[in-house]
């Protein structure tokens, strides 16, 4: 009664988290792609720019990281 017969759905995911779990060599490509543009934008912020591209930089910097952690949690759950 009221939702006591429900069934338990499974985890929910992610067209890309389905895609890299099909194909493994993707996902060690995408995760290698990603570290060498967090090492160029390091680089870039190092070397020093405008105070408006220093703040790009650094948005895009977090969603690169946030992505390497993703990917890196999807590698390691296998």
């Amino acid at each position: 009664m009221y939702g006591l017969g429900k069934k338990d759905k499974g985890a929910f995911e992610f067209d890309l988290e389905k895609e890299l779990k099909s194909d493994p060599n993707k996902m060690k490509e995408l995760l290698k792609k990603v570290e060498g543009r967090v090492q160029e934008i390091k680089t870039a912020l190092r070397q020093g720019s405008g105070s408006e591209e220093f703040d790009k930089l650094g948005v895009v910097l977090h969603g690169y990281t946030a992505l390497q952690r993703v990917l890196t949690k999807l590698a390691n759950k296998k």
